[in-house]
């Protein structure tokens, strides 16, 4: 007889933990994802309500390779399972004032943009995208999959992180190059689609424009639920196995090495390999109650900063608005002290900035004919922060409903027929983000690379972890890469 298949468990199917199970099960782990949800997806979940289809959280794809490389993984090719559809625009970014900026990926109509607002910023724009190519050059190639376990990997970094003038925040970075304030939020507000403020965010994440740029901003047919059922058909080709309804209560240690998990159910399920897609901060906090921890105590997890959460509204109308693209980015009045209410301040403002997703303008079949479906989202400040959304849930969207009716959708509260809204309380509650923070640890220079929770625990032997709290951190590219990460740290079964 020969030896038996080494096992592997996953805690959460998110991306990262999908990514994850995929990657171990082609190496030849025999692999269970464990899901505490009824459907998989984590963060990428599927609302489905009145004939429509909601997304729950990411709906940009901007690195299709690190999707493409799973598929090959497998024997297969990504357009065998999805269609991506490139978007143009990337984002509309409309101002306060009702003036907007068509953010794309087209040089020239980038540049003519520009020019609209001041012709001196053309030049500056083209010396941002040097640097910001510069940065996705370290980033991709020597930050992005590189298990940052040892601080001698880190300290190897420095020198090319210097040149890339990764010290600065990546307002700073833009504010160096261009002068018009309108389009120094234009090309400074990716940060907050990691969980990241713009003025505190190392200027590492200004790659992120430059991923856009070289790879496209695209949408999967479907919606984004279609990329994680693809995830879950390529685990069962691989022999793996996913469970939903199935909550992890504790990971099992026996002198210092993971050995399994046990379930809120009290099965017991014993592997080789556990790998934790839960939070981060939450993984260490809550599944292992008995486990005396070194580098993430208690005193630690309550000092680390915590990304900003996330209100959102889902909502279908009767009616559908042709001239709303796929992504606007609705500036309010005030940027930087906006920002700092939602990170420094921790108040919920009268004042709001709305990322406003209109995927029907792509992908009709996501709502009923002649409907409409939409997202509206806002950034808020976590759980850290006073605000009571048991009591401020209702009043606060029915403010974001007169915002929208006043700019960009005429009429709306007639035309409502399905909504349903998610607040910090969900991110705490529901998908166990500690605080409620959306996105997990913020993305601040002190809390990248080698100083986010390792993806090699450093607390237990036999533990990983993937997602959006590990490195390299938020996003859809950087969960997925966490999962890659593993490959070189998991030993061969």
């Amino acid at each position: 007889m020969g030896r038996p298949q080494a096992s592997a468990v996953v805690i959460g199917s998110g991306f990262g933990g999908l990514a994850a199970a995929v990657r171990l099960a082609v190496r030849g782990y025999r692999v269970t994802v464990f899901e505490k949800l009824d459907k998989p997806g984590g963060r990428a979940y599927v609302f489905e309500q009145d004939g429509f289809r909601f997304d729950a959280g990411p709906t940009i794809v901007t690195a299709p390779f690190v999707l493409e490389e799973l598929w090959q993984l497998c024997g297969r090719r990504l357009a065998d399972d999805i269609e991506l559809r490139p978007l143009m625009p990337f984002y509309r970014i409309r101002f306060a004032d009702g003036s907007h900026f068509d953010y794309s990926g087209d040089d020239a109509a980038m540049k003519a943009e520009i020019a609209r607002f001041d012709s001196g910023d053309v030049a500056g724009y083209e010396a941002f995208l040097a640097a910001s190519s510069k940065l996705y050059d370290i980033g991709f190639d020597k930050l992005l999959t590189v298990s940052f376990d040892s601080l001698g990997k880190m300290v190897g970094t420095v020198p090319d992180l210097l040149t890339a003038q990764f010290y600065r925040s990546v307002h700073s970075l833009v504010a160096k190059y261009i002068k018009h304030p309108k389009l120094r939020m234009v090309f400074s507000f990716h940060p907050l689609l990691i969980g990241g403020n713009p003025f505190t965010a190392t200027a590492v994440y200004a790659l992120i424009a430059q991923l856009e740029r070289r790879h496209g901003v695209h949408f999967a047919m479907g919606g984004t639920g279609s990329l994680v059922n693809g995830l879950v058909g390529l685990l069962e080709g691989q022999g793996g196995t996913l469970r939903c309804n199935a909550p992890v209560r504790r990971i099992c240690v026996d002198d210092g090495r993971a050995t399994g998990v046990e379930l809120v159910s009290g099965e017991r399920v014993d592997a080789d390999v556990v790998v934790s897609n839960a939070d981060a901060a939450a993984t260490y906090r809550y599944l292992l109650p008995d486990v005396e921890r070194r580098r993430w105590h208690e005193r630690r997890l309550e000092r680390v900063r915590y990304s900003m959460s996330l209100f959102v509204w889902y909502f279908g109308t009767d009616r559908q608005y042709p001239d709303v693209p796929h992504h606007m980015i609705l500036l309010g009045p005030r940027y930087q002290a906006l920002l700092d209410d939602i990170f420094e301040r921790k108040v919920l403002a009268d004042d709001f900035s709305l990322y406003l997703h209109r995927p029907t303008a792509t992908d009709p079949s996501l709502a009923p004919p002649g409907c409409d479906a939409f997202y509206v989202l806002s950034p808020v400040p976590n759980l850290d922060g006073a605000t009571d959304w048991a009591l401020q849930a209702e009043r606060y969207r029915s403010a974001i409903e007169r915002h929208l009716e006043s700019t960009v959708l005429p009429q709306l509260s007639a035309h409502v027929v399905s909504s349903r809204l998610l607040t910090p309380l969900d991110f705490r509650d529901r998908l166990w983000s500690v605080k409620g923070a959306a996105f997990s640890l913020e993305p601040v220079l002190t809390q990248t690379a080698w100083f986010r929770p390792h993806n090699r625990s450093e607390e237990v032997d036999g533990l990983y972890l993937v997602g959006a709290g590990t490195h390299p951190g938020a996003g859809l590219p950087g969960v997925i890469s966490s999962a890659k990460v593993l490959d070189g740290v998991v030993p061969d079964p």
